[in-house]
């Protein structure tokens, strides 16, 4: 159900910016080899944390886990 919903959101942003949810898919998938490449433990500690199928996480992935970080702090406070 969540990965359908960040579908939705790769979708959504690539119809906004007029570019195919490939475009989108592949600027997130740059993004996040280059933040996982950040030598920083706190940074590294962020990204093991992501729950992912592969080696590396998907968009998608990245997108749950980050939607749930904030849903989280929504409920908190």
């Amino acid at each position: 159900m969540k990965v359908k919903k960040a579908e939705k959101a790769l979708r959504q942003i690539a119809a906004k910016e007029g570019v195919s949810v490939e475009e989108v898919r592949r600027e997130i998938e740059i993004a996040i080899n280059a933040a996982q490449e950040n030598s920083d433990p706190n940074i590294q500690a962020f990204w093991e944390h992501i729950p992912r199928k592969g080696e590396r996480p998907t968009p998608e992935e990245v997108i749950v886990y980050i939607a749930s970080m904030f849903n989280e702090k929504d409920i908190k406070h």
